[in-house]
């Protein structure tokens, strides 16, 4: 099973105050270090983290392939045609959210999404969907020709932590669960788990390639590494990991759980 750092948060912590530290690349050769498979990088419209310099920057400097999760904006797809992306991973976004917090809803984008397919593939770059775990979606990715699925894992991470945590006496809770008794968030996380589990088998037997992402942690990957996944991207619980044991460590730590070391 491969993993993609996603390394927008090291972004977040420049940005806080505007400058050039730390700097992106000299995460580049850590993560190759560490036994890193994969770079990933959100490109947000609104620029709060990862800026269109960084993504050339990263492109010229990484030995490791690069996953370029984007909007369906024009002038981010444009952007992505000229500096070329090992793959791209379109995701869907709004303002207001802290984090992608639900996959893509294909129907009402359909013709948008197939289109933006075909001119990834003229430009020789792979393409993922980043969707919730539903066998429809799954269909539909299938049908528009997409390389990737990559299914949302935040249902499962956040019943997780609501289980194994302190989540359900934060602002974080999920409304829909935090009512729930632990024997019901037990269910429901089971029912989560093997959502993903039936989801990544229709998309393998239908010939798609298969990532997950969102809110993998040190704690819930034990669980998660039952699944297989040819690859998982995380970033948050990695760059916040780092702060303590440095970001090399951090990685190693990760890599040897998802082996079961």
């Amino acid at each position: 099973m491969n993993l993609g750092i996603n390394i927008d948060h090291i972004a977040v912590l420049r940005e806080a105050r505007k400058v050039n530290s730390p700097n992106l690349i000299d995460a580049l050769s850590i993560l190759d270090r560490a036994g890193a498979d994969q770079v990933t990088i959100h490109l947000r419209e609104d620029k709060r983290h990862i800026q269109n310099k960084d993504v050339e920057d990263i492109l010229q400097h990484s030995v490791l392939p690069v996953n370029l999760e984007m909007a369906l904006s024009q002038e981010i797809i444009s952007f992505a045609y000229d500096v070329q992306p090992h793959r791209v991973t379109i995701v869907p976004e709004k303002r207001e959210e802290v984090t992608t917090e639900g996959g893509l809803d294909i129907f009402p984008i359909y013709e948008i999404i197939e289109n933006s397919i075909e001119e990834f593939h003229n430009n020789g770059i792979e393409v993922s969907l980043f969707i919730d775990p539903i066998i429809s979606n799954i269909e539909f990715a299938k049908k528009l020709k997409a390389d990737w699925v990559e299914l949302h894992t935040g249902k499962f991470a956040n019943l997780f932590a609501m289980l194994h945590s302190n989540l359900s006496k934060t602002h974080h809770s999920i409304s829909e669960f935090k009512l729930l008794s632990r024997k019901e968030l037990e269910i429901e996380l089971d029912k989560a788990f093997h959502n993903l589990q039936e989801s990544l088998i229709f998309a393998k037997n239908i010939g798609l390639k298969v990532a997950g992402g969102h809110g993998i942690n040190y704690q819930n990957i034990k669980k998660l590494r039952e699944l297989d996944f040819e690859e998982l991207n995380i970033g948050q619980s990695i760059i916040a990991r780092s702060v303590f044991v440095g970001l090399e460590q951090a990685i190693i730590e990760m890599k040897n759980l998802i082996k079961g070391d």
